[in-house]
C-alpha cells in the first residue's frame, strides 16, 4: 500500500469514526404506568436528541379481554387507570396524561350503546379534568370540519340516574364535552371506532380514540384520522396509528406528527 493510500486510508476511518460519533440515539422514556383488568396500561414516548419522534401509551390485550362484560355503570364514571405522559414529552406533544374507561354497555347516543373504551389523552394539566362538572355549558365557537357537539336526550331511567335530562355537548362530569364526527351521528347501525375531540370552557382539552371491544378483539392494526381542532394554538399530534404486536400480544397507540394549531 502506498503513503497516499496509506492517507487515504486514514482519512476515510476518522470520517466514519466522526458520522459514528454524530449520530443521534432514538431513545424511549417510560410515563406512567397502572392496572387496568388483568394488564398493565403504560404510557411512553420516543424521543432522538432534542426531537420528539412520537408518544402514546401500550395496551395489552390482557386489559382488554379481562374487561368484565357485568361492570355495574356509575356516575360519574370512574377511569379504569389516569396515567402520566412523561414529562419531557407533554410540552412537545401537547398531551398530558391518559384517562382509560370502560363502557360495559357503552353510553348515548344510540351509536355508541356498544361496549367500548375511552381513551382520554388530555391537552391540559394533570387534575383539571376532574373540575369539569359540566355546569359550564359555553360550547366552542367552531369545531373540526364535520365534527358536531350534539346535546342528548336521555331516557327516563338514565335521567333518573345521572340526575339531567339532557347531557349538553354530551357532558360528562370529570370528562368533559364530546365532539363526535358528523358521519357517526347518522349511521343507523354501532361504531367501531371513532377520535372524540373533547372540550370545556368552550376550549379543547383532549383528543380520545373510542374503540369498541369487538375491534380491539381483532387484534390488528389501524389508523384513525385526527381532525384539525380549532382553538387549539398550542402543539398536537396530526396522526394516530394502533400497532398491534403479536408476539407481544398488545396495543401500541402512536401520536406522531406534532405542530403548533394555527
Amino acid at each position: 500500500m502506498t503513503r497516499y493510500d496509506s492517507a487515504k486510508c486514514l482519512m476515510l476511518s476518522i470520517f466514519l469514526i466522526s458520522a459514528c460519533a454524530k449520530e443521534v440515539p432514538v431513545v424511549e422514556v417510560q410515563g406512567d404506568c397502572g392496572t387496568a383488568f388483568k394488564g398493565q396500561v403504560c404510557t411512553w414516548a420516543r424521543t432522538k436528541g432534542d426531537s420528539l419522534l412520537e408518544v402514546g401509551a401500550l395496551v395489552p390485550m390482557a386489559s382488554i379481554e379481562g374487561a368484565p362484560a357485568d361492570a355495574q355503570p356509575a356516575w360519574p364514571p370512574v377511569a379504569e387507570a389516569k396515567l402520566k405522559l412523561p414529562a419531557a414529552a407533554q410540552s412537545k406533544s401537547g398531551l398530558t396524561q391518559l384517562t382509560m374507561f370502560w363502557e360495559a354497555m357503552g353510553h348515548p347516543p344510540v351509536q355508541f350503546m356498544t361496549p367500548h373504551f375511552d381513551f382520554h389523552f388530555y391537552l391540559v394539566p394533570v387534575g383539571e379534568e376532574m373540575t369539569y362538572d359540566c355546569k359550564d355549558l359555553s360550547k366552542p365557537a367552531s369545531l373540526p370540519a364535520a365534527y358536531v357537539l350534539p346535546d342528548q336526550d336521555l331516557p327516563p331511567d338514565m335521567a333518573k340516574m345521572m340526575g339531567v335530562a339532557t347531557l349538553v355537548g354530551v357532558c360528562v362530569p370529570n370528562m368533559g364535552m364530546h365532539s363526535l364526527p358528523s358521519s357517526e351521528m347518522d349511521r343507523k347501525d354501532t361504531f367501531t371506532g371513532d377520535m372524540v375531540i373533547g372540550y370545556y370552557h368552550a376550549k379543547p382539552i383532549f383528543i380520545e380514540p373510542m374503540l369498541t371491544k369487538a375491534m380491539l378483539m381483532e387484534k390488528k392494526s389501524f389508523d384513525l384520522p385526527i381532525p384539525t381542532i380549532p382553538g387549539l394554538t398550542g402543539t398536537y399530534p396530526r396522526t394516530f396509528h394502533a400497532e398491534f404486536d403479536e408476539k407481544g400480544q398488545s396495543y401500541r397507540f402512536i401520536f406522531s406528527g406534532f405542530a403548533p394549531g394555527a
